[in-house]
């Protein structure tokens, strides 16, 4: 269990570190007052601009590697089967610490660009799987939200998939336990998208065009 905690915290620190936060703070704005009030990359994007949203997702994505890695580097030669299951500890407290930074009154992000670094980190095999039912949907409807979403229930769905076919080099306890793990970290991405499900139920949710819309 104290591995787990380990991993944890650890991934709670990496992910206090908020890219949009800290970028807009040097552009003069604090990013959380302005658009959708979210401290994440597309906020960052409609409000501060490519090189913004650019860079948030940048720095996003790595602080969760980060802790997978330092994760690895702590625990690799010792926990052998273990491993899987203290890798996603790391990034499920990255995201945590991301979305519910302690200094920031816990109002962050919603943790989609910090996914996207633990997917790389995790199981480099499930990432161009997610990438695909993102970009596919993201240019037929331009709804980065809904596009995050499928991306996630691909992730749940390929970690199941891929541990029921031996294809995740772990013992059956902790394959149960992987699946928990992405399990909750589906929800919580669904539960802070919470508004953009309704707003899409609505169809008044904002949509993004790369580059000009026709």
């Amino acid at each position: 269990m104290l591995p787990r905690i380990i991993c944890l915290a650890v991934g709670y620190v990496c992910g206090l570190f908020q890219t949009s936060y800290i970028y807009g703070k040097k552009s003069g704005i604090d990013i959380r007052e302005h658009g959708s009030g979210n401290a994440g990359t597309t906020n960052a994007l409609r409000t501060l601009g490519k090189k913004a949203g650019a860079l948030t997702l940048l720095g996003d994505c790595l602080k969760c590697v980060l802790a997978v890695l330092i994760a690895r580097l702590l625990f690799g030669t010792h926990q052998g089967t273990d491993l899987l299951a203290l890798e996603l500890y790391a990034g499920a407290g990255c995201i945590l610490g991301h979305n519910f930074p302690f200094y920031l009154k816990f109002k962050g992000g919603k943790g989609i660009a910090a996914s996207v670094g633990l997917l790389l980190a995790f199981d480099i095999r499930i990432f161009p799987i997610c990438a695909v039912l993102f970009f596919a949907t993201f240019f037929l409807t331009h709804y980065v939200s809904l596009s995050s979403l499928l991306a996630y229930l691909g992730f749940l769905i390929s970690v199941v998939t891929f541990g029921q076919m031996g294809m995740l080099d772990c013992t059956q306890p902790v394959l149960w336990e992987v699946y928990g793990l992405s399990a909750g970290l589906t929800i919580l991405a669904y539960w802070r998208h919470r508004q953009n499900i309704v707003r899409l139920m609505h169809g008044n949710e904002n949509k993004i065009y790369l580059g000009k819309k026709r």
